[in-house]
C-alpha cells in the first residue's frame, strides 16, 4: 500500500503556507512540498478582499505543487478570527442493555450537540473531554464498562458560516476541496506541547499576524479555546505610527532591532531611520522602539491573563504558557509573559522535521505543521489519504467510532 500523502493550507493575516507531506513508517511526515505566499485580502483573520486573497493562496498551492511534484486537490485549512467562539456542554443517556457500546456514545454526543446554536453559525470541532458513568468520572474510553446512565462532557467549537463559506471560496478558486477547518491553537497543540503538559495542565498562545489564538488543555483534553483579534500587525503599526514610518519600514525596524522589555535594551544602542518627510536620516534610540512594543506587547498579555481568569481554569495550569507564532520570535517574549501572567513560559517551534524543513524550523510555522500532524491524527481514525490529499471527512460520530475501533482490542 502506499504511504498517503496529506495537504495542510495555513491562511493567515500576514502569510499563506500551503505544505505537502508523506506519513512514513505510520507516524513521521516527510515534508515534501513548501508553498509560502505574503497574504492578501485578510485582516485579523478574516477574509476581506476575495479575489486579493484567492490569487494568495493560489500562488502558495502552485508553489507546493511544483516543489512536491503531486497535484493538490483537497486539504486541511486553518481558522482564526474573532467569529470563533467556544462552550462546554453535557449530553446524558441512558445505557441500553447495560453496558456501554458505541450507539450509546453516539447518543450521548448527540445530546451534548443539542444547543441552541444561531443560524448563521457552523460547528467546526466537537471534542470529547470525558465520560461519566453513574456518577463516576475521569473516564477516557467507556466502551465495555458496565451502568445505567452515561454523560459526555464536550467542547463544542463555532465558527461564522458566512466566513467560513469566503474561505471555502478562496480555496475553492484554486480547485481543491477543503476536507476540514482545523482551528489555529488546536493545529499549534498537536505540534509544540508535550503529552506530560496537556495532562498537567497548559495554554498554548498563539501569537499572529492579526490574532492571537490561545487553547487550554487539561487532563490531556481540550477544556477552553479563545481567538482574539489582537497580533503582531498591531505591534508593527503602533512602531510606524510611533516613529511615523512606513508601515513595510517599521515592519523591518521590528524584526531587526525590535525587544519586547525596555530594560533589557542597552539605553545609549540606536539606530538610523528616515520617516514620512524627513529630508535626512534620524538615530532613534533603540529603548524607545522597546518601548513602543513593550506596551503593546503587554497588553496581549494582560488579555490572555484576563480570558483565562474568566474561563476559570487560571489555577490550573501549573504547565504554565507554550507560546508559538511569529511574533514570539521576539527577544524577550518570553521573559514578559512569565512575568506578566505569573506562569512559567516558554516559546515552541515544530521538533524532529524531515525533508524540506529548511524555512519551517520556527513558532511562525507550528500552525502550519500542525495542520499536517492533526491531518495524520484524522487518517488514522477516519478517513483514508489517497494521493492527491485527503477526501472528504466522515462525520464526528463514525470518525469517533473508527478511533475506538482502532483502540479497542
Amino acid at each position: 500500500m502506499e504511504e498517503p500523502i496529506i495537504v495542510g493550507i495555513d491562511i493567515g493575516t500576514s502569510k499563506i503556507c500551503t505544505l505537502v507531506a508523506r506519513v512514513e513508517d505510520g507516524s513521521n511526515l516527510r515534508i515534501l512540498g513548501v508553498g509560502i505566499e505574503p497574504s492578501h485580502g485578510l485582516r485579523k483573520g478574516t477574509v476581506v478582499d476575495i479575489n486579493a486573497a484567492a490569487l494568495a493562496v493560489s500562488r502558495a498551492v502552485e508553489k507546493a505543487e511544483r516543489t512536491s511534484g503531486f497535484e493538490i486537490n483537497a486539504a486541511l485549512v486553518s481558522l482564526a478570527g474573532s467569529h470563533v467562539s467556544s462552550i462546554n456542554s453535557r449530553g446524558v443517556v441512558g445505557i441500553s442493555g447495560g453496558i456501554v457500546d458505541l450507539d450509546d456514545i453516539d447518543r450521548a454526543l448527540d445530546a451534548a450537540q443539542a444547543i441552541a446554536i444561531p443560524h448563521n453559525r457552523e460547528i467546526i470541532h466537537v471534542i470529547q473531554r470525558g465520560f461519566i458513568i453513574d456518577g463516576q468520572d475521569g473516564i477516557r474510553t467507556p466502551v465495555g464498562m458496565h451502568g445505567y446512565r452515561l454523560e459526555v462532557e464536550a467542547h463544542i467549537i463555532t465558527a461564522s458560516a458566512s466566513t467560513m463559506e469566503n474561505l471555502r471560496q478562496c480555496v475553492g478558486a484554486s480547485g481543491i476541496e477543503v476536507s476540514q477547518f482545523v482551528l489555529n491553537p488546536l493545529a499549534s497543540g498537536e505540534i509544540v506541547l508535550s503529552e506530560t503538559e496537556r495532562q498537567m495542565g497548559v495554554a498554548v498562545v498563539d501569537i499572529g499576524g492579526g490574532t492571537t489564538d490561545m487553547a487550554i488543555y487539561i487532563d490531556g483534553d481540550v477544556w477552553h479555546t479563545l481567538v482574539l483579534p489582537i497580533g503582531g500587525n498591531h505591534v508593527t503599526s503602533d512602531i510606524a505610527h510611533g516613529l511615523r514610518l512606513p508601515i513595510s519600514q517599521a515592519e523591518e525596524i521590528k524584526l531587526k532591532f525590535g525587544h519586547t522589555q525596555e530594560a533589557a535594551v542597552n539605553p545609549e544602542e540606536q539606530f538610523t531611520i528616515r520617516s514620512f518627510g524627513g529630508d535626512s536620516p534620524e538615530r532613534i534610540k533603540r529603548a524607545e522602539l522597546a518601548f513602543i512594543i513593550e506596551a503593546r506587547m503587554e497588553e496581549i498579555f494582560r488579555y490572555v491573563v484576563r480570558e483565562i481568569k474568566r474561563s476559570g481554569y487560571d489555577g490550573l495550569l501549573p504547565a504554565g504558557i507554550v507560546l508559538t507564532g511569529g511574533t514570539s520570535l521576539l527577544p524577550g517574549c518570553r521573559q514578559l509573559a512569565s512575568q506578566v501572567m505569573g506562569l512559567p513560559a516558554r516559546v515552541a517551534q515544530p521538533q524532529n522535521l524531515v525533508g524540506l524543513t529548511d524555512q519551517l524550523d520556527s513558532p511562525a510555522y507550528s500552525t502550519s505543521v500542525g495542520l499536517l500532524e492533526w491531518a495524520m491524527l484524522m487518517s488514522d481514525t477516519s478517513q483514508y489519504i489517497d494521493r492527491h490529499g485527503p477526501r472528504q471527512t466522515k462525520n464526528w460520530s463514525e470518525q469517533l467510532k473508527d478511533l475506538l475501533r482502532r483502540l479497542l482490542p
